[in-house]
Formats: C-alpha cells, sequence, structure tokens
C-alpha cells in the first residue's frame, strides 16, 4: 500500500510539471514511471490501489499510438512491418514501445472505464494498422531453429489480447470506421490467405471474430458501403480452386461470421452475400472438403456448417406451408399443436446448401453433420420438420440414396427418420414406404437391416403400426423373404453351405423375425395373415437357431391366440425331437410353454397333444446328467443347467395341472406320477444300487428347513449329489402345493445377435454352478425356498406329488455317507408327516395311493423297528388309515 500511495504522488507530481516539459522530457518522465508502475503491479500480484489509473491509461495509451503512427508515417508497407517489429521488441536501454506495449496490455484487463479511455485514445485504429501489416506482410526473420522466437510470441499474445477487449465493445469498433483498415483486413483474409504470415492466421481471426459479434448499424453500412462481402466473396472463389480445403474454410468462416453475426441487427450484409453467390461459393468450399483426414480443419468446417444451420431461420417472412396430413396418425398427434414461437426455417436457400452437400458428398464427416444438423433445426421447432418435408422434402429424398452412404451414415439417417415418430410422434406414410422400398430391394443388406431395426422400434411403440406395415405390405414381404430363408436352412440341416447365414445377412433373418413378432403381438389379423400365407411350418425351422429362437417362440405364441392345438404341438413336438445335447433348446421352448400355459383354455390342448408324456421324456432322456463326477455327454454341461431343465420341466407339468381337474385326473389316473418319480431318481444323484441300507443311530437331527439353509448358505461342505438331491425335493414340496410354476430361481437369459452361443459357453466349469438363491455362503434363503417346510398346515394340491417324494426317499441314500443320508430321510420323513397333520390334508391324501407307497417303497424301514425312519413312517401310515384304507394297502 505504501509503494502505490507513492506511485501516486509521483503521477501527481508528472501531471503537474507535464504541461512544462518539453515533449521528449515529458515522454522520458512518463516512460521512467512506468517501469515503476509495471514493477509494483508485479509485487502486488495483479492488485492496484491506484487512484488516477484512468488517466494514467490515457496517458500511456496516446503516447503508444502516437509512437506507432511515427514509425510508419511515409514508410513503404514491407519497412513499416519491421519499424512495428523493432519498435515492440526494443530490448536493453531502448525498450520504450515494449515498455508502453506491456503497460497498455496490463491496464486494459483492469476495468471498463479504464478500458474505455484507452478506446478514446485512438488506439483501436493505430493496432488495426499494426495487425493489417502483421497479417499481411509475413517477415522472413525468425529464430535459428526456423520457428516464432519467444518474444515474437509475448509480442503477439499482448497485443491480441489488447485488441481482443477493445474490440468487443462497440465504441472499440466505431473507433475503427474512420480508417479503411477494417474492411481491408476482412477482403485480405478472403485474398491472401496463402500469402499471409501463417502465425497471424489464427490471431487475426479471433480478433475479426471478436469484432463480428460487437457490429451496430453504423459498422454494418460502413461494410456494405465498400461492398466488403461482395468483394471477400468473389476473392474466395478464386481461393477455393487453388487452396487445400481446410484453408479455405478458413478463410471463409471469417467472413460468414460477419455476415451471420449482423443480421439480428440489420439483413443488409446477409442480403449482400445473397446476392453474389455466396451460397454456391459455401457448397462448393464445402463439398472440397471430401475425404479430409479426421480432425484436418474440422474446426472451420463445423463452424461453417453450424453458422449456415443458424441462417436457415434468418428470413424477413415466415414460411406458410399446408401439408396433406395422411392418415391413421397417432392418437396423440395434433398437427395444431405443433406450432411454437421458436426458431423456424425461413431461409430454404441456406437449407438447400446443407441438402444438396448429403446429396451430392459420400464423405462420412460432411453427411453425418449434415444430418446433426438438421436434428438440431428439428429440435429447435418441431415445427420446422413439417416446414421443410413439404417444400425440400430432404428426408423424403435422402431415402432414396442412402444405401450409398458409409454405415455410419445409414445409421445415423435411420435413427433421425425414427426420431420422427418417437419424438416428434408423427407417421410419416411417404417416407416409410420408400423406406419399404429399400428393404424390398434390399441393395445393400447392412442399409436394409438398419431400415429394418428403424421400422422395429416404430412398432414397438404403438399397435398402429401393426395395421401401417401390414396394409402398406411389409407384413407380406417378410413373410416371403422369410420362407425364402426357410427353405434354405432346411435344405442346409447338417451341412455348411460356404456363405450361408454369415453376418449381416443372418442378422437381418433375426430382425424380420423380430419385425414378424412385433406386427402380431396383440394383432390376431396380422397372425391369421401369417397363418394364411401357410408360413407355420416355415417359422418352426427357426426354432434350431438360439438367435432366432426368442422371436419365432413369440410368434408361436401368438398363433397360439387363435389355435392351442397348434401352438401345443409344435412346441411338444420339439421338445421330444430335440436331442440330448440340446438343453437350451429345451429350455427355451419350456418357458415359452409355462407362458402359454398361464392360460386356462390351453390345458386342455396341451393334454390332448401328449403334453405331460412330453415332459417326462425330458426327464428320461437326463437319466445319469447329475451323477457325480459326471461321466459321458453330462461333462461338458453345467449341472446349473441341468437343474433348470429339471425345475422347468417340473413347472409346466404343475402349471398344467393348475386348477384342472380334468388335467390332474388325467395325471393320477395314467400313472404319471409313478412315472415322474421313476425319472427323477434316475437322474443320478438318487441311490439305485439294490443293497440294504444298514440302519444306524443318529447323532443329530435337523428339519429339512435347517436342511436346506446348511446345504446352500452356509460353508459347511455338503456333497454335489446331496444338494441337488435336496433341491429336487424342494420343486417337489412346492409342486405339492401347487405353487412350482409361480417361483424363479434361475436367471434369465437371452442371447443377442454377436454373443456366444450359451451351448458354447458350458462346461466341466460350470459344474458348481446353482440357482442364484443359494450361490454364495452366507446368503438368506427366498422365504419361498423352504417356507412350505416350516407349516404343516398347508392345503395339499397334488397329492401324487408326495407320493413322489416317498418313493425317492429310500434313495436318498449313498455309500461313504451313511450318517448324513439317515439324517435327511428323516428330516423329510418328519416333513410329510407335518403335511399330513391336519385332517383336511389327510383326507386329500385319501386316494391318493400314499398308504401302499409308504409299503412297497420303504419296506425295511417298515418291517425293521430299529430303523430311524420306522416310528416316523409309522406314525404317517397310522395318520392316514384312520381317515380310510385303501384296497391295495389291504391286500
Amino acid at each position: 500500500t505504501l509503494q502505490w500511495e507513492t506511485l501516486g504522488r509521483q503521477f501527481v507530481e508528472y501531471e503537474q510539471v507535464a504541461p512544462f516539459l518539453i515533449p521528449e522530457e515529458q515522454q522520458r518522465r512518463l516512460l521512467d514511471f512506468l517501469s515503476l508502475f509495471l514493477k509494483a503491479w508485479e509485487q502486488s500480484a495483479g492488485v492496484i490501489v491506484f487512484p488516477n489509473i484512468q488517466l494514467l491509461a490515457s496517458e500511456v495509451s496516446k503516447l503508444l499510438t502516437k509512437e506507432i503512427k511515427r514509425n510508419l508515417d511515409g514508410k513503404p508497407a514491407e519497412e513499416a512491418r519491421l519499424a512495428l517489429e523493432q519498435l515492440l521488441q526494443q530490448k536493453g536501454e531502448a525498450e520504450d514501445g515494449r515498455l508502453l506495449l506491456k503497460s497498455v496490455y496490463q491496464l486494459s484487463q483492469t476495468d471498463l472505464r479504464t478500458m474505455w479511455n484507452i478506446i478514446g485514445s485512438g488506439l483501436p485504429a493505430a493496432l488495426m494498422q499494426c495487425l493489417y501489416l502483421f497479417f499481411t506482410f509475413p517477415l522472413k526473420k525468425t529464430s535459428d531453429d526456423g520457428e516464432t522466437s519467444e518474444d515474437d510470441t509475448q509480442t503477439q499474445e499482448m497485443l491480441v489480447k489488447i485488441m481482443l477487449n477493445m474490440y468487443r465493445e462497440e465504441q472499440g469498433v466505431a473507433e475503427l470506421l474512420a480508417d479503411d483498415k477494417l474492411q481491408s483486413l476482412i477482403i485480405a483474409t478472403a485474398s491472401l490467405w496463402d500469402q499471409c504470415s501463417h502465425s497471424w492466421k489464427v490471431p487475426t481471426g479471433r480478433v475479426l471474430r471478436t469484432i463480428s459479434k460487437a457490429q451496430t448499424k453504423t459498422s454494418i453500412v460502413y461494410l456494405q458501403a465498400v461492398d466488403c462481402i461482395k468483394i471477400a466473396i468473389q476473392n474466395l472463389f478464386k481461393l477455393a480452386d487453388t487452396l487445400p480445403a481446410c484453408d479455405v474454410c478458413e478463410a471463409a468462416s471469417i467472413v460468414l461470421c460477419f455476415v451471420k453475426d449482423s443480421y439480428p441487427i440489420s439483413s443488409a450484409l446477409l442480403t449482400e452475400f445473397e446476392n453474389n453467390d455466396g451460397y454456391q461459393l459455401l457448397l462448393k468450399i464445402l463439398l472440397r472438403c471430401e475425404g479430409l483426414q479426421q480432425n484436418e480443419g474440422d474446426p472451420y468446417l463445423d463452424e461453417i456448417l453450424d453458422m449456415l444451420t443458424c441462417l436457415t431461420t434468418c428470413g424477413k417472412t415466415e414460411l406458410k406451408v399446408s401439408g396433406n396430413i395422411v392418415h391413421p396418425q397417432l392418437p396423440h398427434f395434433d398437427f395444431e399443436q405443433t406450432r411454437s414461437s421458436g426458431m423456424t426455417v425461413k431461409n430454404l436457400q441456406a437449407f438447400q446448401v446443407l441438402q444438396s452437400i448429403f446429396q451430392k458428398s459420400n464423405d462420412q464427416h460432411l453427411c453425418g453433420r449434415i444430418l446433426a444438423a438438421i436434428g438440431t433445426i428439428w429440435a429447435w421447432d418441431t415445427v420446422n420438420f413439417f416446414l421443410l418435408e413439404w417444400t425440400l422434402q430432404p428426408i423424403n429424398q435422402f431415402t432414396d440414396i442412402i444405401h450409398f452412404k458409409p454405415h455410419p451414415v445409414q445409421v445415423q439417417f435411420f435413427r433421425l427418420v425414427e426420431s420422427i415418430v418417437l419424438d416428434l410422434s408423427y407417421v410419416p406414410h411417404e417416407i416409410l414406404k420408400k423406406v419399404q422400398y429399400l428393404i424390398k430391394e434390399n441393395v445393400v443388406p447392412f442399409c436394409t437391416l438398419t431400415a429394418l431395426q428403424c421400422l422395429l422400434s416404430m412398432t414397438r411403440k404403438d399397435l398402429l403400426f401393426s395395421d401401417v406395415f401390414r396394409d402398406s405390405g411389409l407384413l407380406g414381404l417378410l413373410l416371403v423373404l422369410l420362407r425364402k430363408q426357410a427353405k434354405i436352412l432346411r435344405k442346409s440341416a447338417g451341412t455348411h453351405l460356404p456363405g450361408l447365414e454369415e453376418g449381416t445377412e443372418k442378422e437381418l433373418n433375426a430382425v424380420m423375425l423380430k419385425m414378424v413378432a412385433a406386427l402380431t403381438v396383440g394383432s390376431v389379423r396380422n397372425t391369421v395373415v401369417l397363418k394364411d400365407y401357410g408360413m407355420v411350418p416355415y417359422i418352426k425351422i427357426f426354432l434350431d437357431d438360439e438367435c432366432y429362437r426368442s422371436a419365432t417362440l413369440s410368434i408361436l405364441e401368438q398363433l397360439s391366440v387363435i389355435n392351442y392345438e397348434e401352438y401345443m404341438s409344435i412346441i411338444i413336438g420339439a421338445l421330444c425331437s430335440s436331442t440330448q445335447g440340446e438343453l437350451h433348446l429345451k429350455l427355451d421352448l419350456l418357458k415359452s410353454l409355462l407362458r402359454i400355459l398361464e392360460s386356462p383354455k390351453s390345458h386342455s390342448a396341451f393334454r390332448t397333444c401328449s403334453g405331460f408324456n412330453g415332459l417326462l421324456s425330458l426327464l428320461s432322456d437326463m437319466e445319469g446328467a447329475l451323477q457325480d463326477p459326471p461321466s459321458g455327454l453330462w461333462t461338458a454341461v453345467g449341472q446349473n443347467c441341468i437343474l433348470e431343465l429339471v425345475f422347468y420341466t417340473l413347472q409346466g407339468i404343475t402349471a398344467a395341472l393348475h386348477l384342472d381337474p380334468a388335467n390332474s385326473n388325467f395325471f393320477q389316473r395314467h400313472g404319471l406320477f409313478e412315472k415322474m418319480a421313476e425319472d427323477l431318481g434316475s437322474l443320478g444323484c438318487f441311490w439305485t444300487q439294490g443293497e440294504r441300507q444298514i440302519p444306524l443311530s443318529l447323532k443329530k437331527t435337523r428339519t429339512f428347513a435347517e436342511f436346506l439353509d446348511a446345504a446352500f448358505c452356509s460353508s459347511e461342505p455338503f456333497p454335489m449329489w446331496l444338494k441337488n438331491c435336496i433341491w429336487i425335493l424342494n420343486f417337489l414340496d412346492h409342486m405339492v402345493k401347487g405353487t412350482l410354476h409361480l417361483e424363479s430361481y434361475f436367471k434369465e437369459r437371452k442371447p443377442e445377435m454377436g454373443e456366444v452361443s450359451r451351448d458354447d459357453q458350458e462346461g466341466p466349469q460350470a459344474q458348481e454352478e446353482y440357482p442364484v438363491a443359494f450361490k454364495r455362503p452366507g446368503n438368506k434363503l427366498p422365504a419361498s425356498a423352504y417356507r412350505l417346510w416350516e407349516t404343516g398346515d398347508c392345503a395339499i394340491v397334488h397329492p401324487g406329488a408326495v407320493c413322489v417324494m416317498v418313493r425317492l426317499l429310500p434313495k436318498l441314500y449313498k455309500e461313504g455317507h451313511s450318517q448324513l443320508s439317515q439324517e435327511i430321510q428323516c428330516a423329510v420323513v418328519d416333513h410329510i408327516q407335518s403335511l399330513v397333520k391336519s385332517e383336511k390334508s389327510r383326507q386329500v391324501m385319501c386316494g391318493s395311493g400314499l398308504l401302499s407307497t409308504i409299503i412297497t417303497s420303504c419296506q425295511d424301514a417298515f418291517r425293521n423297528e430299529s430303523h430311524p425312519l420306522h416310528l416316523p413312517l409309522t406314525r404317517v401310515f397310522e395318520k392316514l388309515a384312520s381317515q380310510a384304507i385303501e384296497p391295495d394297502v389291504l391286500r
């Protein structure tokens, strides 16, 4: 503070004596003061306490202006350029010019009032003259390494910063209008870009863009009066034929800035631009940018495209168009509500440049930027889509040529088309017809694929498109194409034809199936069309390939709406004809079957199409699948996958029995529970040896709920066979309750194109995989996993499932695990005892054959009073016998 107070007094003293000093002495004293001033500035980290700072700024700026003019007066341009450089870069004793420049540089960064004083000194015009000379007349003198010296760079930075600070103010721009250097510099950038100083190109562009943003009515009149834009365009036309594209873009962007920035004030420069073929110039320049390497000239190319996009909204009058809205339209579409007071297109000439570039160029970057610009214009005001499409029809016309464009451009284009529906809620029927024709012709498969994905996204938005694409013939077209592909698949079954179904073609088939699936969902009429085309035998051919399966099943599920028997026949037939190793095909078929069995109307068709026998045959085919260790084919299959198949098979049976007396009676009458017990017992995890089990005295006993929790949620080691047995018993217990079809233990996975097939992923390393609920020690079981083991008053829905559990009871055994085996057997019997505790449960069990099952399946335990299972089995028997004795039991 003391230092600034001292400087303040010194400046006051200078002001008092200055009028009485000769100019040379006055200048010397001011320069001496500036040296002290700058030192104080540096020491105070830019914090100034100087009351006369505006007066100082005025004095210093005037002196710098005077020195610039003195060095320029009467000299030729190149000589003047050299003199300026010497003035501003002097070192040692003769550094007056640099001292003045540095002082003005520091003062220009203080406050607005100080800046006004600098502007009022005449410095804006003087520095513009300097910039013109620096830009137009490059000096050959450089440092030894050929690069611009550090002093040159510092001088340039200070000069440019001062100019930017001055010219962003309207007063600063006004000071330039008394001279011709502004229009001369603008014209020079448009004519001498290849001859100018390379190091001053970017700084000159920055300064001129700053001036452009501060234009006033007066500055526009000034530029118009001297035909600045007209001359610049003429010169740019010449440069456009000779200069590299990125250089022409850089020069043209400066001129276009003045046109675009001036429009909110006056349309004069835009009119001059248009009257002198400005749009043709931009088209010529932009088309020359084809093939530029990534990022080469991109900033200026993008700047021109951005400004051109803005010019589309610059016009005197609103466009008045009235289009014919083709119906049907989405329910919530209302054209009148699309009108707003936002930025609407008024300048079709400017948009035609964008449109022409897309039509004439196949450059990925250029075409991508044009599509992005169109998206931006739509975002400004939704009515712009209609204004453009009902006049110039850009999207309609682009559809005819989109297959010639690079793949990324095709993807971007169809996303834009998709946004018409998803964002504007409008159905562009004419455009969709052309997209459909593109699909029909299939000139470029990737383009066809992308177009179809676009239509698929629309179809999923609203059921209206199910009618639109049926009436337009798209559904019929897809069915014909799929029939052709199905025939090829059938012909090539078991063989590999070179080039068949590879890459894009295969993905195209997948999307066609998804499209047909989307068109049939919720549309009985479309499903009837599919059936009338005789497509059902062909559609089911696609079931074998996993990437087609999900969509194929969706189509077949829609078929069930009009014919359950046909659906059941296909699914049960596919299940029975599937090979032993096609586990995932079976899983997908079973999951589809479960979705259809949710409808009670499907149960009769399931029974008549041998559904029960078909599902039980799946269990038969898995004989030995859960052996530990696995053998044969099952070595390469994860046991989690096998358990999942068991689960979904039992789920399907439970769903078909649910609340269906006819199916339940059929299942019981034909001895299918006994068949189920036999098939489950042969899976490989249950004991199948004929030797008698030696009864042991149990050291500890646990309930089945405790066993379940210990087996899967604790760190206690349990053998693999035992875990599998517990899982199956858990499934059966839910089946007893009639709730198995409501449970979910396994993660859903839907493979998409490009993913490895699940069949290829399974292997020996997957042997330890288990349903998600039971994977990690410490996990709590879901309540549904063992809630049925804890209550004895639950109603028994399927008593035959209890018989299955009893039949499996003696097989809950393995040599080497006698103690553990009998402990689990006791836990299961205790649970069965709890199931028949209530009178209601015993009534349900009457006629189920449970008594005879106990006698025939557990003879050893029933006859041997020392057997651990003897007492609990006797109690179960007594409870049921007290209700009713079955004839076969008496025998």
